[in-house]
């Protein structure tokens, strides 16, 4: 297989940076096609932990490219920052190693300030947004008033968008949030000294990966967040401002349909959520507490504890249909060791009615009542297993449950955080 997807199955922070960087070893080329800092994958690499938001996680190889693809809305004091730490700790980001879309978007001061003072105005029916500036640099990049990464590379166009679009956004922080309106100058010159050090990195990732294509590398696209919080396929409101499923790839890196050869879908062995919206087989008893302690479930870019669930089926399936899955990794199936027995959500009740989908009505969500099925549990610890055979027996009963509800096969088991914690029944790469 030559490209390959990698994407979320639920509500995000399924594991996906141990994935990755898992399947760098095999790939010439890793690209992120979506997202912004507001979402971050943790790698541990040479016995250091490394929490990553904007660059991919393949950057910890020095033979591989790594790209940010125009789908991708940048922060460059995030991104410089982020550089910067990976080079204090010994790793070279040069550019060549890694390259920028010069048709990303750039995350302003006006996106964070506005961000934060919509959640200040909505009070308890705040969404939950990390407050990144995330959604209202999507949203000027739909109404056409975006600043892009290419243009602090032409000063006079950059001076000329920055004067037009901030006196609106001036406007709106003053006299709509309340909250102080911001200086034009000490935007325009920091951006300007961001845009010079970002210069040498910044490129025509399409063309990038054309030419990585025409020479047979393999590609692995790497996306953030998961399904159910995908802009038009989630839980609207309660999702993010791009597309997450495996789609959001070819818009997002500048690649056609026919170019995606695999998708591969990471799914955790029990399911968490960060921040508001409804979440059907969430648990508030001591078992989803056991959850959250044993999984280490806090936000990797926020600190917020997630919330955390019996595995659900129903948001499964829909993330196989919704992103033509091709194969599952199932990641943090070692937390679930000592629980007996486990539960898996395989339909929904609304309303006295079975339902077998996830409703599009927001109402009819809340008011979901999971049907579960039992399986039996284990109490044996299973890090250090790294054969399918070696697994206890109901350890192995679970993943191929999963497999037949799901109607895919499970490729990679991982069973903690290391990349040499991980059961690989088939590389997708190696297909």
């Amino acid at each position: 297989m030559a490209c390959i997807v990698v994407v979320g199955t639920q509500w995000g922070d399924e594991g996906k940076g141990k994935i990755v960087d898992l399947l760098t070893a095999d790939a010439d080329v890793i690209v992120r096609f979506q997202g912004g800092n507001n979402a971050g994958h943790t790698i541990v690499f040479d016995g250091q932990k490394f929490i990553l938001h904007l660059i991919p996680s393949g950057i910890f190889h020095p033979e591989k490219t790594c790209l940010i693809g125009n789908g991708v809305v940048i922060d460059p004091q995030v991104l410089l920052g982020e550089i910067d730490n990976l080079e204090a700790k010994g790793v070279s980001v040069p550019p060549g190693h890694l390259y920028v879309s010069e048709r990303a978007h750039l995350i302003m001061p006006y996106h964070k300030a506005i961000d934060h003072g919509r959640e200040a105005k909505k009070g308890k029916t705040k969404i939950g947004t990390t407050g990144r500036g995330i959604g209202p640099c999507y949203e000027d990049k739909i109404a056409r008033r975006g600043i892009k990464v290419g243009d602090l590379l032409d000063e006079e166009l950059f001076k000329a968008k920055l004067e037009e679009v901030l006196e609106e956004k001036n406007f709106y922080l003053r006299e709509y949030l309340g909250q102080e309106p911001l200086d034009f100058q000490e935007i325009y010159e920091s951006y300007l000294e961001m845009g010079k050090r970002l210069a040498p990195y910044v490129t025509n990732v399409s063309l990038e990966l054309e030419k990585a294509r025409n020479r047979g590398a393999k590609i692995l696209f790497e996306g953030a967040q998961g399904t159910q919080l995908d802009i038009d396929h989630g839980t609207y409101p309660f999702v993010t401002s791009s597309n997450t499923v495996a789609g959001g790839a070819c818009h997002g890196a500048g690649v056609g349909p026919t170019t995606i050869d695999f998708v591969l879908g990471i799914c955790k062995a029990y399911t968490t959520r960060v921040g508001g919206g409804p979440f059907p087989t969430e648990l508030f008893d001591e078992t989803g507490e056991y959850m959250r302690e044993r999984g280490g479930e806090f936000g990797s870019t926020t600190g917020r504890p997630r919330r955390c669930g019996w595995l659900d089926g129903v948001v499964l399936r829909e993330a196989v249909r919704l992103n033509g899955l091709s194969a599952l990794a199932i990641t943090k199936l070692d937390v679930l060791s000592g629980l007996n027995p486990l539960k898996v959500c395989v339909a929904y009740r609304v309303d006295g009615e079975r339902r077998e989908t996830f409703p599009a009505n927001i109402r009819e969500v809340e008011r979901v009542e999971p049907i579960y099925e039992e399986l039996p549990g284990w109490e044996e610890d299973i890090s250090q297993v790294r054969r399918f055979e070696d697994l206890p027996q109901a350890t192995k009963d679970y993943l191929r449950w999963i497999e037949d509800f799901a109607g895919v096969p499970v490729d990679l088991v991982s069973v903690g955080p290391a990349r040499d914690q991980t059961i690989v029944l088939r590389n997708p790469f190696q297909r």
